[in-house]
Formats: C-alpha cells, structure tokens, sequence
C-alpha cells in the first residue's frame, strides 16, 4: 500500500491524500487550495494522478478546502461514489454550487480585463462551472455516522463524528492485503473539546497509521468563559462606547452558527442588550437551515436549548440577507450593527465589501474567529496590516482587529494531545498534516515527547509506502 500526500502537507489548505492499495485507488478529501497569489494556479494545475483511474471519495467534511476540487475531479473523468456524512451531504448541495459561481464570477471578470487587451476575447475559463457541481452531486452518498461500509473490494470504512462543523468526520479505513488487514485513521480537522453545539470528537482506540491534523498544533486556545466575556467586552465597547460597527468575518458553515449562537445565548442571559445582528451571506443562510434539521448531531447542552435556532426570541433585531442591494444596504448602516459574512478568511464573498467600508473607521472594529491561512486578507488583519489592499484599492487599517482565538472549530494542543492519548497503543507510524510546516513540526515534536510515537511531517508529494504485516516502510518523494 502507498499513501501519497497531495495536499495539506506543511500547509493548511488543500487537503487531498492518494491512497494505492493492491487492489483499489481511491482519495480522501480533494480540496481546494486557498490563500497567497499563486492559489489560483494551483487549483488549476492538472491533478497528480488519472482522476478516471480512482475508484472512489472518502471525504471527511465539506469546507472547501476539504471539497473544493470535487466538480474539476469529476468532470475531469472520475466516475466513482463521493462517500460522505448525511450532513455533510447535505452541505454540499449548497457549498459547491456556491463555489461554483465564485469560480464562474472570476473567470468573467479575468475575462472582462482581457477583452481590453491586445488578444481580446481570449481568457481563462473556470475551474469548473455550476453544471460541473451539479453533475459532481450526483455522485455524492451520504452514510450515517458509526455505520461500517464497504466502498470497494478489500476496503471497509467508518465515520466517526469529529466535532469540528456539522457532518465533520474522522474516517477509520481498514485495508486487507495479501490476507493482512491495515488499519488507517484520518483525524480529518477535529473539533474543540467542550465547544458549544457540536459533540466532541470521537476516541480512536486502535490503528496502525494516524494521519492527524496540526491547524493549532502548538498553541492552546483561550477557555470558553474567558473567550465570551471577551466578545461582550468587545462588542459592548464598539458599539455602546465608539458608536461603530462590527465586522464578523465567519466561515459560512460552522463558524456563522456557532457565533449565532453565542449572541443568541448571551443577550439570554442579559450580557448582551439590543443588538442588530445581519448575516449577509446567502450559503451561510442556508447552512444555518440545515444546521436545524439536524439537531440529532448537537452536543446535550445546545439540545437543552434545542430552540437557540428560533433566533427570533433572543435576538430580535436578527436580519439574514439575501439579495445584493439588501447587501448594498449595509454599507450605509454607520453604527449599532454587527455583520456577520462571508468568506472566513475576506478573501472572497460580500465581507470584503463590509471591510472596505469600515476599516478605515477607527469607531468599528473587526472580530477574527478563526484560522486565517497565510497569504490571505484575513492573514494580514491579524497580522498588523496598516494599509491592504481590497478590489484594487489600497484601504487603510484605522479599525481595531481582535482575534477571539477560544471560538476556533480547531482542536489546540492539549486537546490534539488528549484525543491522541485515546489510542491504547502507539500507531506504528503517524503523519503530521494541516498544519503551516512551523506549527506541524512543534506538534509532532510534542507528540513525540510526550506519546513517544513515530512521528513525520510529509512534505508535498511525499508516498509512502506500507507493507502489511511488516511494520511499516519507506518513502519517497514524486
């Protein structure tokens, strides 16, 4: 068996992995790649690999850097079954769609600049269009967490919840060679411990390779309690105090539900008082839908307050925007309002047009709650950026940036470090992934001390290879 990492290997984003059995090829995740100027080009290098000679998907959840290249795998000639989580099934219906008219709109407007130049009506065409995700959902099987499956001769599987978004999973494989049987977990991202909403992540017991993820491999987060008095703290004083706004950056799927329900649970309990909550992202409107039909994954507290989704009651002034001038629209709002949109990391969507409006107004502020990969606009806020650059318009920073690190979907260090101590023994070899090459190494560093597991941190394009029975093997690099 070979094992090749393709993606997410001393990075964050990207996350793709080609597994090579004797009998069977198949992927776990394909991601999108996201942050830095050359991110465009490299989701559109050909794949490493003959996408018609993988027999199948096994995905782990359906943030786009986990499932973004899912339309281009499949239009590029795989046939085979994207095996997922019913959420995260669902999830995709309106994630890859979504991304498919953000990868149509630019490819039109690279197109509109070219039409001015020498070679006119010459230009790029998307990395795939709304067919292509259309046609890729068709190949999308949803399979309920905890029940073992077999999607190819050879190969058995399971999900397990990992607590991170909605229909987030660790994926157990089990690989028969040559009448030897291999057992690999991927982690896919885990989930904070003791995070509202989501259950935490599932204990693994046994395997024989981990390949596990690094985002906050070497830091701990903030507790839950010190990280919402900051929130009220933060907003009470921008809003109140500065009379400004507040700009929420938030992954539409995970992160937006999840600082809903904060506010929603906070104005509750009377920390927080007349708020004018907009979300202004429509995928984030309908993840928040299906976040409702599946109350059966929340963790037994946010079930005790099943009714923190009739938003209504607790947060009054809640308005979920749909069209552009709605959008348009909030730009004229001077002060009072909160803004939660998308995308997570400003790089795309409807919050770049927020920011352009707010940053340079020292009153408003700008609440970061969660990972921004480098190269990214969200990056360069936390960051210290004076001055960026927002379509095409140098924008100055005069806003205040906070970063509430406790409200992250990512497991920190102790909570790696806890979910690892689970197995009852030490995996023959472990792989260090998702996770900027700095991060990756001090995780496994501490893996290392304190389980004594065989840890590596890949690079990209790194196979391994694994012989059944034997311990283990060696790798290279294609």
């Amino acid at each position: 068996m070979n094992i090749t990492f393709l993606g997410a290997a001393r990075e964050v984003t990207g996350s793709c992995y080609l597994v090579e059995t004797a009998g069977t090829r198949f992927l776990v995740d394909c991601g999108m790649v996201q942050g830095g100027r050359e991110a465009p080009a490299r989701n559109h290098q050909p794949f490493a690999f003959d996408p018609k000679s993988i027999d199948f998907v096994l995905l782990t959840h359906a943030h786009i850097d986990h499932s973004g290249l899912l339309p281009k795998l499949t239009r590029a000639g795989f046939q085979g079954a994207i095996h997922t989580t019913m959420a995260t099934s669902d999830l995709l219906q309106v994630m890859l769609p979504d991304s498919a008219h953000i990868q149509e709109g630019d490819a039109e407007r690279a197109r509109h600049h070219v039409r001015s130049a020498p070679d006119r009506g010459v230009g790029p065409i998307p990395l795939y269009t709304l067919a292509d995700a259309q046609d890729c959902l068709d190949q999308v099987q949803p399979i309920p967490y905890d029940q073992e499956f077999i999607p190819h001769l050879g190969v058995r599987c399971r999900f397990r919840d990992a607590g991170h978004i909605l229909g987030s999973a660790i994926i157990e494989v089990w690989i028969i060679e040559h009448g030897q049987t291999t057992k690999l977990v991927f982690s896919g991202d885990l989930g904070q411990p003791g995070r509202p909403i989501l259950r935490d992540p599932t204990p693994i017991e046994e395997a024989d390779i981990v390949i596990m993820e690094s985002t906050y491999g070497d830091r701990a987060h903030k507790n839950m309690t010190s990280s919402e008095d900051e929130l009220v703290e933060i907003i009470d004083r921008t809003l109140h105090e500065q009379g400004g706004n507040v700009i929420v950056p938030a992954f539409a799927v995970g992160r937006t539900q999840e600082v809903l329900y904060h506010l929603h649970r906070l104005t509750r309990e009377g920390r927080l008082r007349d708020l004018k909550v907009f979300v202004d992202s429509p995928m984030a409107t309908a993840a928040t839908r299906i976040t409702r039909q599946h109350l059966e994954l929340f963790d037994d507290a946010a079930k005790h307050l099943a009714d923190w989704h009739a938003l209504g009651k607790g947060l009054p002034h809640l308005q979920f925007t749909a069209s552009t001038d709605e959008s348009r629209a909030l730009n004229q709002i001077r002060s009072g309002a909160i803004i939660i949109s998308a995308s997570g990391m400003c790089d795309a969507g409807r919050i770049k047009h927020h920011l352009r409006h707010n940053l340079p107004r020292r009153e408003c502020g700008v609440l970061i709650t969660g990972f921004q990969a480098q190269g990214t606009l969200g990056r360069r806020l936390v960051d210290g950026a004076k001055r960026v650059r927002i379509f095409g318009e140098e924008v100055p920073v005069r806003a205040a940036v906070h970063t509430v690190g406790g409200l992250s979907a990512h497991a920190d260090q102790p909570a790696l470090l806890a979910w690892s101590a689970s197995f009852r023994r030490p995996p023959a070899r472990t792989f260090i992934v998702h996770g900027e090459a700095r991060t990756a190494f001090a995780f496994a560093e501490r893996l290392r001390a304190e389980r004594g597991w065989d840890v590596e941190v890949p690079e990209p394009g790194t196979r391994v290879q694994w012989t059944s029975g034997a311990g283990g093997g060696g790798h290279d690099r294609s």
